[in-house]
């Protein structure tokens, strides 16, 4: 349930909390502790209460939470948050009243970015118009204004003729962008326009000629020009935020926009690394490409679990992005996808939460905090997490399917993860594991014992055990592991 108190309100699910000038900047932490007070008003809480709900199963300093606390002092009415010596803290505050939650706000404009036609009549410069669309999505994606299709989906309407009205009820959006790029000799020439699609309506449309050293800043300008026209009624001036140029380097820019074609998709992630490598070898100071290495390296990871070695080499890399650009959400998101698989939980938890803020409509930064929800017991956050990224990007196949599959069996709801692996073409070994655990649990011991046969074929020569701490020991509450390392070894004995 919301809660309103004052002239403010809580709003649980999209975890933002609202004043009389509109949202309330707020860290996550700093949001926990606040519901937490409001759901004892007047009562004493525990500073030990606090760190169990907000910090579970974390070790952290008491002036951490004196830090949290200070903050949400200087956002509210200093006297709605009375400190008890020695006890604890309480609200004072008026009396806060819940209220049904209603269904997700469509308020935010949604918007789909239709991957730009390449004019050029060289099929190999089509990732160069990919390379433009993806950042006019990426730009938008900044703007927590809006709602923005993530790549992956928009790009399903590659090279078709399209019916506006029919792809925005297919992608769930209001407004589509669409247009085309024509590159010749050092010269480009950009065409777009936006559609309200409700009424096919032209809203605005604008073609740019220019040198091809000036792609950075047509790119601002549709960025700009687009988010004017979306954003009329928000509460900043987006136009301000224009995005700084990249690199100088028009070949390390290119390398670069080969490189995101491969790593907006789980199955050709690896192969952007060669090209972002050239990427920061002509440009040492591209922090945009250093982040996106970081991330592809970090999640190497997934593909060679006992290597931890790629973990952390991405970190180095990250480090190196964040300290040319500390706004570069891949290199955050980079950062905390290592620390989670190096069980440094808090950590992950800072990173995570800082590279959706920078970038909340990225599907793969809302899909990898699922998962870091899911190893912190959290699973039915996680849930909720990976609904926000397929509604970004519902064309990614397999993908939620996989990803869901895990945070509902770690929510024993084992029913729900079997039906999601039944979609799947194939399940990888992780989840496959997980599915052992599911079919044991409803009692279906044939099943189990199948899909048992089936892991243990993929890790010929290893024990349970082996392959247990392979691809399920990232929880921090080890009873979880450990109850999945008795299932599966009941499994085996009964074979």
């Amino acid at each position: 349930m919301d809660v309103d108190f004052g002239n403010f309100s809580l709003k649980r699910t999209e975890r933002v909390l609202l004043g009389p000038q509109g949202p309330v900047e707020l860290s996550a932490r700093s949001f926990d502790i606040l519901a937490v007070l409001l759901e004892r008003p007047d009562e004493v809480v525990g500073k030990t209460e606090l760190f169990d709900a907000v910090w579970p199963g974390v070790v952290v300093e008491e002036n951490t939470l004196q830090v949290h606390v200070s903050a949400l002092r200087k956002l509210l009415p200093a006297e709605m948050i009375v400190t008890v010596h020695g006890r604890g803290y309480k609200y004072a505050g008026p009396k806060p009243l819940a209220v049904a939650t209603e269904a997700p706000a469509t308020s935010r404009p949604s918007i789909a970015v239709l991957p730009l036609d390449n004019m050029s009549g060289d099929p190999e410069q089509a990732y160069f118009s990919d390379g433009i669309t993806e950042d006019i999505i990426a730009g938008l994606g900044k703007f927590r204004e809006f709602l923005v299709i993530a790549r992956n989906s928009s790009f399903q309407f590659r090279g078709k003729a399209n019916d506006v009205a029919e792809v925005a009820e297919k992608l769930g959006v209001k407004y589509i962008v669409e247009g085309s790029v024509r590159k010749t000799g050092n010269r480009i020439r950009v065409t777009v326009q936006l559609i309200d699609a409700s009424s096919a309506a032209h809203i605005w449309g604008e073609h740019y000629d220019r040198e091809l050293d000036d792609i950075f800043a047509i790119q601002d300008d549709i960025t700009q020009m687009i988010a004017a026209r979306l954003a009329r009624q928000a509460r900043t001036a987006i136009a301000s935020r224009a995005r700084a140029r990249p690199t100088n380097n028009m070949s390390a820019y290119e390398f670069y926009l080969r490189a995101l074609q491969l790593a907006s998709v789980y199955d050709t992630v690896l192969e952007a690394e060669p090209f972002l490598r050239q990427a920061v070898k002509l440009d040492p100071r591209f922090a945009a490409a250093h982040a996106m290495l970081s991330f592809v390296e970090s999640i190497k990871y997934y593909w060679d679990y006992n290597n931890p070695g790629h973990l952390h080499s991405g970190l180095e890399i990250a480090r190196t992005a964040l300290g040319l650009d500390p706004d570069e959400a891949y290199g955050h998101l980079a950062t905390g996808f290592a620390h989670l698989y190096l069980r440094q939980f808090r950590q992950a938890e800072i990173s995570l939460d800082r590279a959706i803020a920078l970038n909340p409509n990225d599907p793969f930064i809302l899909s990898i905090r699922a998962i870091f929800l899911n190893h912190t017991d959290r699973p039915e956050e996680g849930l909720g997490e990976i609904n926000e990224a397929q509604r970004r990007d519902p064309y990614a196949v397999g993908w939620y399917d996989d990803f869901r599959g895990v945070l509902l069996t770690t929510a024993g709801r084992y029913s729900e993860a079997k039906s999601c692996y039944a979609k799947m073409a194939a399940v990888p070994p992780w989840s496959l594991v997980r599915l052992v655990i599911c079919h044991s649990e409803l009692g279906e011991t044939r099943q189990a014992q199948d899909v048992l046969a089936k892991v243990k074929a993929h890790y010929p020569g290893l024990s349970l055990d082996e392959i247990v701490d392979t691809e399920v020991d990232f929880y921090r509450d080890p009873s979880v592991c450990n109850r999945y390392r008795a299932i599966l070894q009941r499994v085996d004995r009964e074979e």
